[in-house]
């Protein structure tokens, strides 16, 4: 069996997760300016809010030292080298999609470390006076294809005609 047929759409998905990525903080950073705006009211459910985040997912690790962005980005990229592996062995296009986009979101997050020594996240989703933690379009990437590996993890897989137990 050919394990490298879905390599195409995995790599697909990762240039357009970080192509989207990066161009939505160009444009929250140079367009819109939410640095110097703050936040902008977008719906009674969801706001852009300017946060530079220091640490790693939910801000955790925040404030452990000037160089734990470059740790950060090389434990990052490290990830990324895994699920290019992963990725060449990807049985099916759902998982080869999935790996992508949690490639090009980890990329997208890498770069704003090195660019800025912080990550860009500007999505506030909130309902009353609960918010989400503040994403980006990368965080929204990386969320989805873990959930569709999980979601996918979890139907049989069909026997195929050189399998044994077909």
């Amino acid at each position: 069996m050919n394990q490298d047929r879905h390599v195409g759409a995995g790599l697909i998905a990762a240039a357009l997760v970080l192509a989207a990525d990066q161009a939505s903080k160009w444009a929250i950073l140079s367009v819109l300016d939410l640095p110097h705006i703050g936040q902008i009211v977008l719906a009674p459910v969801l706001n852009l809010t300017m946060v530079w985040n220091h640490g790693v997912t939910f801000g955790l690790l925040t404030g452990v030292g000037i160089w734990a962005h470059w740790l950060l980005a090389v434990v990052a990229l490290t990830v990324v080298a895994g699920l290019c592996l992963w990725l060449r062995r990807a049985e099916s296009r759902v998982v080869a999609i999935a790996l992508g986009g949690i490639a090009g979101g980890a990329v997208g997050n890498v770069i704003d470390r090195v660019r800025f020594g912080a990550v860009v996240d500007f999505i506030d989703a909130h309902l009353g006076g609960w918010h989400w933690y503040v994403f980006n379009v990368a965080d929204a990437a990386i969320v989805c294809g873990v959930a569709a590996l999980l979601i996918d993890s979890q139907w049989p897989r069909r026997a195929g005609p050189t399998d044994p137990a077909a």
